[in-house]
């Protein structure tokens, strides 16, 4: 996992940790949603860290650098 997006990541299982959706389903699952039964937070964290995953490999992102966390 790329430092830049790191952050991002471990807020995001942290913020998923607190919601009911994990406790009968995995983080995968839950993150992956499309109607979410998790809290706006989450759901902007998650956006948040797909962009930052998604410039990763976008060239031009990566040359004028990640803006991500």
């Amino acid at each position: 996992m790329a430092k830049s997006c790191k952050g991002l990541a471990m807020e995001l299982v942290k913020c998923l940790s607190e919601t009911d959706c994990v406790k009968k389903r995995p983080y995968k699952e839950c993150a992956g949603e499309k109607v979410p039964n998790i809290t706006s937070e989450c759901v902007g964290l998650r956006e948040t860290y797909f962009n930052c995953k998604r410039g990763q490999v976008d060239m031009r992102a990566r040359i004028r650098g990640n803006k991500g966390y």
